[in-house]
């Protein structure tokens, strides 16, 4: 099981313990994409195959944030979405791995296919469900499903510093699949980014291992939930805990980093797509054999479309961060005879899946 943290700083390996929630390192693969441009070559890193249970980018986080829940002796996690929520479903899965219940309080989102398979998941793991956001006060809630019950919160999308480190990981785990040979040096990297923590994290990690790639953040979410103030406080404080936790890494390393902030696939807003994304899932199913999405994914997709075709990047390596999780799900979308834990205005999700 790799380690590349623990391989480069060994200190933050004692200070840092993690889980093997995540089958690491993740493959590399090289695949030919057609573009009006002409065909080009796009690596892959495949953290869609990050655990044989549920992969995508959120592993990586749960890997740190869970064992600290755990060495915090916390019997239950709790965490925040939107109704179709990876981050939200990977907590639940990855919690009842290691044995902690689960809390997800979930908001409502554009209608999509997953909704129904996520939430059908939910029911199955008998997560706690709760409805949250809208007109529903806040600290009441938290009051009722928080208080006294021995709980550690994971942050919304797992971005925090700890979850961040997931992703420091994961830079460092590139490197060295660079240096082996095991994957071309990319000039940049694509990576759906929402609540930044994986972004944040890879940047790091890049910068930590002397990669001068430059890591294009394809924005997912509204300006209010993911901007570039927001991220460069996520990445400096991110920095700062782990130098103070091994001086070795550089408290400066965030000012060698090199970020390309971009917004204008937001396609609308959160869960909203566009003609750019559903061409972007579908070139990466016709090309690249991936099973997307248009919430996350597609929208990455759909910026490596567009810049493989400016002359001005003719012969750079590009790298495609597969973020979201290709793993089965044992359920499907059909609406459940009974609701169970699945709360009742969530049953509109369902008016559109099969029965």
């Amino acid at each position: 099981m790799s380690d590349s943290l623990s391989a480069a700083y060994p200190e933050l390996g004692k200070q840092l313990p993690k889980l093997q929630l995540a089958d690491l390192p993740t493959p590399v693969e090289v695949k030919e994409i057609r573009t009006p441009a002409g065909v080009r070559q796009v690596a892959i890193k495949r953290d869609d195959i990050s655990s044989s249970l549920y992969g995508g980018n959120k592993i990586r986080k749960l890997d740190y944030i869970l064992r600290r829940a755990l060495d915090r002796k916390a019997k239950r996690v709790a965490t925040f979405g939107a109704a179709g929520s990876n981050h939200a479903l990977a907590t639940a899965v990855h919690a009842k791995e290691t044995g902690l219940e689960c809390t997800c309080f979930l908001a409502h989102q554009k209608q999509s296919p997953k909704v129904p398979l996520a939430l059908n998941m939910h029911r199955r793991l008998g997560t706690e469900i709760v409805r949250f956001g809208g007109s529903i006060p806040t600290l009441p809630l938290f009051r009722k499903f928080l208080q006294h019950r021995n709980t550690w919160v994971v942050p919304l999308g797992g971005s925090s510093w700890l979850g961040a480190v997931g992703f420091v990981n994961a830079g460092l785990e590139l490197a060295e699949q660079v240096t082996s040979g095991e994957a071309p040096s990319p000039d940049r990297i694509y990576i759906a980014t929402g609540t930044m923590g994986s972004t944040v994290g890879l940047l790091l990690g890049l910068a930590a291992a002397e990669l001068e790639t430059e890591v294009h953040a394809v924005c997912v979410v509204e300006e209010r939930f993911g901007n570039p103030e927001m991220f460069d406080r996520l990445l400096r404080k991110t920095a700062m805990m782990l130098n103070r936790l091994d001086p070795s890494f550089d408290a400066c390393i965030a000012d060698r980093t090199k970020l390309v902030w971009r917004g204008e696939f937001l396609a609308g807003g959160y869960a909203a797509h566009d003609e750019r994304t559903r061409a972007g899932v579908a070139v990466a199913k016709r090309d690249l054999g991936l099973g997307l999405e248009t919430t996350y994914t597609g929208k990455a997709i759909a910026a490596i479309l567009h810049d493989l075709q400016l002359p001005d990047y003719d012969g750079e390596t590009f790298l495609f961060w597969n973020t979201h999780n290709s793993r089965a799900l044992p359920v499907d979308a059909k609406k459940p005879a009974t609701r169970d834990n699945i709360p009742e205005d969530f049953l509109r999700y369902y008016e559109q899946a099969p029965t």
